[in-house]
């Protein structure tokens, strides 16, 4: 098909889709995406719909299957693709960085490939394939620039992702992100403030940092204590209510940090803490640059100095060479850091990395076992610990999206300041996504927690206001062509997804 031919096909606004596979950072990456596209003059596919004009997979590389979940979708996409005059594809993001010239050669009806690097090229690549009526491989092998320099469209109105840097300078032996993200790059603190106030500005009142190893940041800078002033120059900001951050490395997890967090008002007592393993034999072959007593320290430290603090974790089962006994550590450390919450990750190879070749890969019986025994135990420790909250009065950040019940219910849904999720009654007043409610927790179950009596107080705020504002803007919006598909997924206050790829 001609060029000519392939920009006439389609009248009026071009409509796009953005798929979303992987970590925070990726979905702020993807907002990044978005941004970039309805700056070139693309409008967002409406929900519901069935097709888009543009569809972009924004990839990730950490699990064994990724690239098999990847060609499936390409694969369906084929004969839309081909029945619709037009209609373009671009992969990006960390399994495009890895797989490069890979992609085109298995899914050849793909207009363009790019890179974690490079993701401010995507419309200008969109444009050149079109024009040129042929694929588009580019991957950067270093940061061009910034990404938060880049246009941004943020799915939601009152919470953000703000990264502080990117990439990682850690070896461990079952992460590929360093080879795909690169070395850790930081941001000047002076920016990083500049964008939150703007945030504040606009509406926003909940914040998180973002980073692949959060709290190393000033490595790049040549300051050690960077991230513990960053904290506390976020407490100044008026008109920032909370500060979160995700995910820190126990290595570089300092007490100056512990501070800054105890002595903010507006820095949230929740904790993302990747473990990973509890034995120190399988830490050491993960080249995890920290042991047991080490871990279990610091969150006795942070206990000591928030005590209400929720701490959740990462931990992968079925590490190559884990005996019981390393799993039975595994399990000792769970029931003395009394996690909040854990994201479990049955081992995968990740090619490319160290561990995809060591001796010692666990079977997938046993890795199974293990996995089922260490959830039914956090399971009962998440539980146990959510008990605590009940008669406890708390606020909530009001939240969209995040209770799948509550219409059938008759509920809304929040986030408490440790992160928890809360179901409560609806208020006799309207209440808006961003504005805060004081209730009394009746309920505990292991995931959630429920306010089953009236709502005590209700706070509007500038967040809600953002919220309506930016409703009634979406609403009024026109068009175009309403041809596309799903939205990608909004975010929430962490931990909704599993932090770091599960890398950190």
């Amino acid at each position: 098909m001609s060029s000519i031919d392939r920009s006439q096909s389609v009248g009026g606004t071009r409509t796009y889709e953005v798929r979303t596979y992987g970590c925070q950072m990726n979905v702020h990456d993807s907002e990044r995406l978005s941004g970039l596209l309805e700056d070139a003059g693309y409008v967002r596919a409406p929900e519901g719909a069935d097709e888009a004009d543009v569809v972009v997979f924004n990839t990730c590389a950490v699990r064994e299957n990724a690239d098999n979940k990847l060609y499936g979708n390409l694969g369906h996409l084929a004969p839309k693709k081909a029945s619709r005059p037009g209609m373009q594809i671009a992969v990006g993001g960390c399994l495009a960085q890895k797989d490069r010239d890979t992609i085109v050669k298995r899914a050849p009806w793909v207009d363009v490939v790019f890179g974690t690097h490079n993701i401010g090229k995507l419309p200008v690549l969109l444009e050149r394939a079109r024009v040129q009526d042929e694929a588009q491989v580019e991957i950067a092998e270093s940061l061009e620039a910034f990404p938060s320099t880049l246009p941004t469209r943020r799915e939601s109105a009152y919470a953000a992702w703000v990264s502080i840097s990117v990439g990682c300078n850690n070896t461990c032996t079952f992460c590929i992100v360093p080879a795909l993200r690169g070395k850790e790059k930081d941001r000047r603190p002076g920016d990083i403030l500049a964008e939150i106030e703007a945030l504040v500005a606009e509406g926003v009142s909940e914040i998180t940092l973002l980073g692949q190893n959060v709290n190393a940041y000033g490595s790049d800078i040549g300051d050690r204590e960077a991230f513990s002033k960053l904290l506390r120059a976020c407490g100044r900001i008026e008109g920032l209510e909370r500060v979160r951050f995700t995910s820190p490395h126990p290595r570089d997890f300092t007490d100056d940090v512990i501070a800054a967090m105890a002595e903010t008002p507006n820095v949230m007592p929740q904790l993302h803490m990747p473990l990973q393993s509890g034995s120190d034999p399988v830490l050491k072959a993960m080249r995890r640059s920290y042991r047991q007593e080490r871990f279990l320290g610091i969150i006795e430290k942070v206990r000591a100095a928030i005590p209400h603090a929720a701490i959740s974790t990462d931990i992968i089962v079925g590490f190559p060479g884990e005996t019981e006994e390393d799993f039975e550590q595994t399990l000792h450390v769970v029931r003395e850091a009394r996690f909040a919450q854990a994201f479990t990750f049955q081992y995968s190879k990740r090619p490319g990395t160290p561990a995809a070749e060591m001796d010692g890969q666990i079977p997938k019986k046993v890795v199974q076992e293990r996995y089922e025994r260490l959830v039914a135990l956090q399971e009962e420790i998440s539980w146990e610990e959510n008990k605590k909250q009940v008669g406890r009065t708390l606020e909530l950040m009001v939240a969209e999206g995040e209770g799948r019940k509550d219409d059938t219910t008759h509920r809304l849904s929040g986030r408490a300041p440790d992160n928890r999720l809360v179901h409560f009654t609806k208020a006799d007043q309207e209440v808006r996504p961003g504005d805060v409610v004081t209730v009394e927790i009746t309920y505990a179950a292991p995931h959630h927690l429920l306010a089953e009596g009236p709502v005590l107080d209700v706070r509007r705020t500038r967040a809600g206001d953002a919220w309506e504002k930016r409703n009634a803007t979406e609403k009024a919006k026109p068009v175009g062509v309403m041809l596309g598909l799903p939205k990608i997924g909004a975010p929430e206050p962490l931990p909704a997804v599993a932090s770091g790829c599960g890398c950190d």
